[in-house]
């Protein structure tokens, strides 16, 4: 087992080293949410319910809600004031008979073993406590909560029982409290009787989780039969791809509606902006070449003589070559490069 907690237990001028295990296991079938067809792991992110966004744990903390809505955000720094003698200590309070606590009070049971130089003092305090059948009553804090516990024994070993506050213990309050129902002698009798048929030593050995043997079981025969499901491993970044998906259509919209909604959606924002950058050389290019045309149609309709309208052709012929990109001319090589060849 490993430790989850260590500290000592102090009463009087007494000290013993000691290091907490848990004593008890939950036996149930653990199950993860996957995805039906094709036994993905199901994940839960930690998002704000105002922005949307998923929030890092460290950038978690806790709040304590008002009730008119408000928020009291309390961070770590928050926590560091609150009362820590005790942090590692379990202070004993008083010894009680056993049968004085409510059993509904108990909560949780853990082990306390000695440390490596408690082990004397560790026998000294089980054994007067076995002597004189009470228990003790402590207080100690463990993660960030002070708690209440009985300490008594439990096979020769130290057992640490937390226990419940007094006003976390609801009192039954139920409407059939409030009538007067007595059961008849008889039927009181044959209860007795009853009783008295099913009276025996309890052993926990004797009951059984039927329901989680007989899932234990249908898994088992699933297995058998090989029902069962090899997921792919996920793509890496593949939950990153979605997102900037949904950030880019974000985007767009958010463009359309700064634009009125004119136009046609744009595929991308490179295509968009590569036709933006365009649209200027283009205008320039079209006045250029429209200008040209009105060039040649006057020559055309012009009534001067054959030379001249020739003169105007050639004139817009010349305009419209100004737009083409300028030839390359072949290198030529020098004479004297030829005759050394």
């Amino acid at each position: 087992m490993r430790a989850i907690w260590s500290g000592v237990i102090s009463f009087g001028m007494v000290t013993v080293p000691v290091k907490m295990f848990g004593a008890t296991e939950e036996k149930r079938v653990a199950f993860h949410q996957v995805h039906v067809a094709d036994g993905g792991r199901v994940r839960q992110k930690r998002v704000c319910e105002l922005d949307g966004e998923e929030v890092a744990l460290s950038d978690v903390a806790k709040g304590y809600q008002l009730p008119d809505g408000d928020v009291v955000v309390l961070t770590t720094k928050d926590f560091d004031g609150l009362p820590e003698a005790i942090a590692k200590t379990i202070s004993v309070e008083a010894f009680v008979p056993e049968e004085q606590i409510d059993p509904i009070m108990y909560s949780k049971s853990y082990y306390l073993a000695p440390d490596k130089l408690g082990v004397r003092p560790y026998a000294l305090l089980r054994d007067a406590m076995a002597a004189s059948g009470r228990v003790a009553v402590v207080r100690f804090a463990m993660r960030e909560r002070e708690s209440l516990a009985a300490l008594r024994v439990r096979d020769d070993v130290l057992t640490l029982e937390t226990m419940l506050w007094a006003d976390e213990v609801r009192k039954p309050d139920f409407d059939f409290l409030e009538s007067k129902v007595e059961p008849k002698a008889a039927e009181l009798k044959m209860a007795e009787l009853l009783i008295d048929s099913l009276s025996t030593d309890f052993d926990p050995a004797d009951y059984h989780d039927n329901y989680r043997e007989a899932l234990e079981e249908v898994i088992e025969n699933k297995v058998a039969g090989r029902e069962v499901v090899t997921p792919p491993a996920p793509a890496e970044g593949g939950a990153q791809v979605i997102d900037l998906m949904a950030a880019l259509k974000a985007s767009v919209e958010a463009a359309k509606k700064t634009r009125g909604g004119a136009g046609a959606p744009a595929s991308s924002g490179s295509s968009k902006a590569s036709q933006e950058s365009a649209a200027p050389a283009k205008k320039a290019a079209a006045k250029k070449t429209a200008a040209a045309k009105k060039t040649a149609a006057s020559a055309s309709k012009s009534t001067a003589t054959p030379a001249r309208a020739a003169k105007g052709a050639r004139g817009a012929a010349k305009a419209t070559d100004l737009h083409k990109p300028a030839r390359k001319k072949p290198a030529t090589k020098s004479t004297s490069t030829r005759r050394s060849a």
